[in-house]
């Protein structure tokens, strides 16, 4: 079995239900073990989550977009897996990323190319979202893909909506990707 572990901080609810739905669609995988770890309010991992991380053939990062960037608590994180990354303990593991902000752009794709820079820097291998864009005329928002993630999955919840009444859509994108991570996940590792 290959092993997958989604990684996540979130401020308010939404990027946890968005990590919840990608853990779905990964565990939905025959063939994977799949798992999620949160980051604390204080930035910090729960305490068997460095190890579950070293055991894991793939890490899919979530953090909620904030000013433009991840959330401090997983950057601190981010900042913490230095002690991995002295050792290479990542190297050659699948690597994805997440994200959720309240406006429809909100500067997501910095904080998806701060997950690839960080999974690159660990020498980890990145799956993007391998999805077509919603982009036509008649798409409506709660189409798969409608804010056109390639490098990650992204979500859009407006800052007076709550965990409930986040975007179908942008649920089911997030499932798929985690499905997919985890396809890649066993078909490297499984």
């Amino acid at each position: 079995m290959a092993k997958l572990v989604v990684v996540y901080h979130s401020g308010y609810g939404h990027t946890q239900r968005m990590a919840e739905s990608v853990l779905a669609g990964a565990a939905g995988t025959p063939g994977i073990e799949a798992r999620a770890l949160r980051i604390d309010a204080e930035g910090n991992l729960p305490e068997e989550g460095w190890e579950a991380l070293g055991a894991a053939d793939a890490i899919v990062f979530g953090a909620p977009t904030y000013m433009g960037n991840a959330s401090w608590q997983f950057k601190k994180f981010a900042d913490a897996s230095s002690k991995p990354w002295f050792t290479q303990a990542w190297k050659d593991k699948l690597a994805a990323g997440f994200t959720n902000s309240a406006s429809v752009n909100g500067d997501k794709g910095a904080t998806i190319q701060s997950f690839v820079t960080l999974a690159m820097q660990h020498g980890m291998l990145w799956v993007g979202t391998g999805m077509l864009p919603a982009n036509l005329k008649e798409t409506k928002r709660e189409a798969v893909n409608w804010i056109a993630g390639f490098a990650g999955a992204l979500a859009q919840s407006p800052a007076d909506a709550s965990v409930e009444e986040m975007n179908p859509g942008d649920l089911e994108t997030a499932r798929l990707f985690g499905a997919r991570v985890a396809v890649q996940a066993k078909r490297i590792f499984g």
